[in-house]
């Protein structure tokens, strides 16, 4: 039995193939503008890597903010219900998940097989989310992979008030013009996301285990940071955390075939 899931986000659009409640492929690419197109290109480099057709996926469900554009999914589904889901596969303990993508903060409660019980958006703004840092690292002029691991040698993190992503640019411009640390600039930077996530999950209540996805999940710094302002420890996937949302889908096809 094979099936996938597509989920197509504002910055980078994913898919997973599982046979039988295994991953066997997955492949990530950039969405663009073209949200269907960017879905065909992740499902051709997912059917690659499998060394399978089309024709040889019995199922696929799509998820996402471009999801319902997919036109080869024969389903959309909730993105909270497939990253409950695919985190539960995952980290069976899961009891609150934490998704930062590209714009979009997730806050979700899980119960048993996944099941979500509760949850907090804030997709309001850019800020905070995976356009929020690809803005701070372009300013600073570093690799975005190394915000985390920098942010770790700050022995002075710098306060970072603004909590829109232009104005937080400038702000930080202007810390980098009166010659303060990078390493602080960044661990700053850090503490003020991973402060305004945990006021989100606040709201629904912190239960362990507790486990990021999205790409921000790939930033050390702000898990550390997170970590400190929840008082728990946080659990990554063993997997790309951007691919969580997808697996979660697939998983979700899988049961309509086996329901079909």
């Amino acid at each position: 039995m094979i099936a996938a899931g597509c989920d197509v986000g504002s910055l980078t659009t994913k898919v997973a193939i599982t046979r039988d409640g295994s991953i066997i492929a997955h492949h990530i690419v950039e969405t663009g503008f073209k949200p269907d197109l960017a879905a065909k290109n992740a499902m051709d480099g997912a059917l690659s890597k499998a060394n399978l057709s089309i024709d040889e996926v019995g199922y696929c469900v799509s998820t996402g903010d471009g999801g319902k554009n997919v036109s080869f999914a024969g389903k959309y589904v909730s993105q909270l219900l497939c990253l409950s889901k695919g985190s539960y596969f995952f980290i069976p303990s899961v009891r609150t998940v934490v998704d930062v993508g590209g714009n979009a903060t997730r806050a979700i409660s899980v119960g048993k097989e996944g099941r979500v019980l509760s949850y907090r958006l804030n997709d309001k703004c850019a800020a905070g989310g995976g356009r929020f840092f690809d803005v701070l690292a372009e300013a600073l002029e570093v690799k975005l992979d190394d915000l985390g691991p920098l942010s770790q040698q700050s022995k002075s993190p710098l306060e970072i008030a603004s909590q829109c992503t232009v104005f937080a640019e400038s702000e930080v411009i202007s810390l980098l013009n009166d010659g303060k640390d990078v390493v602080d600039i960044i661990a700053g930077v850090n503490q003020s996301i991973a402060s305004r996530i945990a006021s989100l999950v606040r709201n629904i209540g912190v239960k362990e285990d507790v486990v990021m996805t999205g790409g921000v999940a790939k930033n050390i710094g702000v898990i550390k940071s997170l970590e400190g302002w929840l008082g728990v420890g946080i659990k990554t996937v063993p997997a790309d955390p951007q691919i969580v949302g997808a697996v979660g889908a697939s998983l979700l096809a899988e049961k309509e075939l086996q329901e079909s």
